[in-house]
C-alpha cells in the first residue's frame, strides 16, 4: 500500500510488550484492565439514561419532555471537557485528573437521589458528564499510548466496556424503577462508580519520553512524527473526519437516546422496548471490540467505510420492521445498527494516532471527539424537533442517511504524509509558518 493508504499501527522489530514491562515493572495489559473497569462503571450516564428518565420524571412529578435536555447537556459536557483534560493528561499524566473524575462522576450520580427539581438534574448530570469525559479520554488514550502495535484491539476493549458495562445496570435499574426504591438504586450506583474509578486511578500512568522516541525511530507507516493540535487542525483530513464523526455520532446517539420512545411510538410492546434498550450496550460493546481488532489487520479507512454504511442500512431496517410490527426483525436491526455504529469510538482514536502520532493523542483525539457535542444535539434536541414536525420514521431515516454519508466520505481519507514533501511536513508538525 502507498503512503496515502497506510497500514494500521507501527512496524519494525521492537518488542513493545517487553519494553513496556521494563518501564512499568508489570504487564502493560494491567493498564487496560484498569481502563476497562473505569469505563464500565461510567456507562450508566449514557446508556442507562433512557431507563432512568421515566422514574426521575415520576419522582419529581413533571412531564417527561422536560427532561429531554438532560441527555443533550450530558453529551455537550462529556465531549467538551475532553480537550482541556486531554491537554492536561498529555502534560502531567493521568492519575490526579482520574481521581478528580471519581469525585465528579460518582458524587453526581449519588446526589441524583436527592434532586428535587429539574435544574438540579441539569447541574448534576452536567457535573457527572465532566467526570465521564475525564475517564473516557484517559482510558482511550492509555490504549493509544501503550499499544502502538494493537491500538484497534485495546481501544476496542475500553470503549466496549463503556457500552457493554451498562448491560449490567439496565435490568437492575428497570426492575427497581419505582419511586420507593429509586433513591437506593442511584446511591448504590454512585458509590460503585466512585470506588471503581479510584482503583483505576492508582494503576494508570503514561509512558516516559523515551517511549515516544522509540516509536519515532521504529515507525515505518502512517505519520512519521507527532503533530501538535494546531498542526493537526491545518490538515483537511481532520475536518473531513470531524464531519464524519458528527454524522455517525448523531445517528447513533439518536438511537441510544430515543430507542425506547421510538418503540413505544411505533406501538411495540413493553418487553420489546426493554429488550431494545438492553441489546444496545451489548451490541455496541461487541462491535467496538471486534471491529477494533479487525482494523488492526486491514486498512482502517475501509473498515470505517463499511462499518458506518452498514450502520445506516441497519437504521433504515429498524424503521421498516418497526412500521410492520415484526418484533424479532426489529430487535435484530437494532443490534446491526448499533454493532456498526459503535466502532466509531474505536476507529477514530486509532486513525488519529495513525495519522498524527501518539505523544499528543489525548488532546488531538479530544478535538475530534468534540464532534460528539453536535451529534448529541442532533440525537437529543434536533431529533425531538424532527419528530414534532414530521414523524418518527422520517427522523430516524435522516439519521440513517447521515451514517451512510459518513461511510462514503471515509473512502476519501488518506494520511497527511501524502500531502507534501518532508520539509513541508516538518513545518506543519513543528507549527512553523
Amino acid at each position: 500500500m502507498g503512503t496515502d493508504d497506510p497500514s494500521p499501527g507501527v512496524g519494525g522489530s521492537v518488542d513493545y510488550a517487553e519494553r513496556a514491562r521494563d518501564h512499568l515493572g508489570f504487564s502493560r495489559w494491567w493498564l487496560i484492565v484498569a481502563a476497562v473497569l473505569a469505563m464500565a462503571v461510567i456507562s450508566p450516564y449514557q446508556y442507562v439514561w433512557s431507563s432512568i428518565e421515566g422514574p426521575l420524571a415520576n419522582d419529581l412529578g413533571i412531564p417527561l419532555p422536560q427532561l429531554g435536555f438532560v441527555f443533550t447537556l450530558f453529551v455537550i459536557f462529556q465531549a467538551g471537557s475532553q480537550f482541556p483534560v486531554g491537554w492536561w493528561r498529555d502534560e502531567h499524566g493521568p492519575r490526579a485528573v482520574t481521581l478528580v473524575a471519581a469525585v465528579l462522576a460518582g458524587g453526581a450520580y449519588y446526589l441524583l437521589a436527592y434532586a428535587t427539581s429539574v435544574w438540579q438534574l441539569y447541574v448534576l448530570y452536567s457535573v457527572g458528564a465532566v467526570g465521564v469525559g475525564i475517564v473516557y479520554t484517559v482510558a482511550v488514550n492509555t490504549a493509544i499510548k501503550w499499544f502502538p502495535d494493537r491500538r484497534g484491539l485495546t481501544t476496542g476493549l475500553g470503549t466496549m466496556a463503556f457500552a457493554g458495562g451498562a448491560a449490567l445496570f439496565v435490568p437492575f435499574v428497570r426492575v427497581n424503577a419505582t419511586v420507593g426504591a429509586y433513591g437506593d438504586v442511584l446511591r448504590a450506583m454512585g458509590v460503585i462508580i466512585a470506588i471503581a474509578i479510584l482503583i483505576a486511578g492508582f494503576v494508570l500512568r503514561d509512558p516516559p519520553e523515551s517511549w515516544y522516541r522509540t516509536l519515532d525511530e521504529d515507525r515505518t507507516v502512517g505519520s512519521d512524527a507527532d503533530y501538535s493540535s494546531r498542526a493537526m487542525l491545518r490538515t483537511w483530513q481532520f475536518w473531513l473526519m470531524y464531519a464524519m464523526f458528527v454524522g455517525v455520532s448523531g445517528a447513533g446517539l439518536m438511537l441510544t437516546a430515543k430507542i425506547v420512545s421510538f418503540a413505544q411510538a411505533m406501538e411495540l410492546d413493553a418487553v420489546t422496548a426493554t429488550l431494545s434498550a438492553t441489546l444496545l450496550p451489548l451490541a455496541g460493546g461487541a462491535g467496538r471490540l471486534l471491529l477494533g481488532e479487525l482494523s488492526d489487520r486491514v486498512n482502517r479507512r475501509v473498515a470505517m467505510a463499511v462499518s458506518f454504511s452498514l450502520c445506516g442500512l441497519g437504521l433504515f431496517a429498524v424503521v421498516e420492521f418497526a412500521r410492520v410490527g415484526t418484533t424479532l426483525a426489529f430487535l435484530l436491526s437494532v443490534v446491526v445498527a448499533t454493532f456498526f455504529w459503535s466502532p466509531q469510538y474505536t476507529l477514530f482514536p486509532s486513525i488519529v494516532a495513525d495519522y498524527y502520532g501518539e505523544a499528543r493523542s489525548s488532546a488531538n483525539y479530544a478535538l475530534l471527539y468534540s464532534g460528539k457535542m453536535w451529534g448529541g444535539v442532533f440525537g437529543g434536541a434536533v431529533t425531538g424537533w424532527l419528530v414534532t414536525v414530521t414523524d418518527w420514521s422520517t427522523a430516524f431515516g435522516i439519521g440513517a442517511a447521515l451514517a451512510i454519508a459518513a461511510g462514503i466520505a471515509a473512502l476519501g481519507l488518506r494520511a497527511p504524509a501524502a500531502d507534501g514533501d518532508a520539509s513541508e511536513r516538518h513545518r506543519a508538525v513543528s507549527g512553523e509558518d
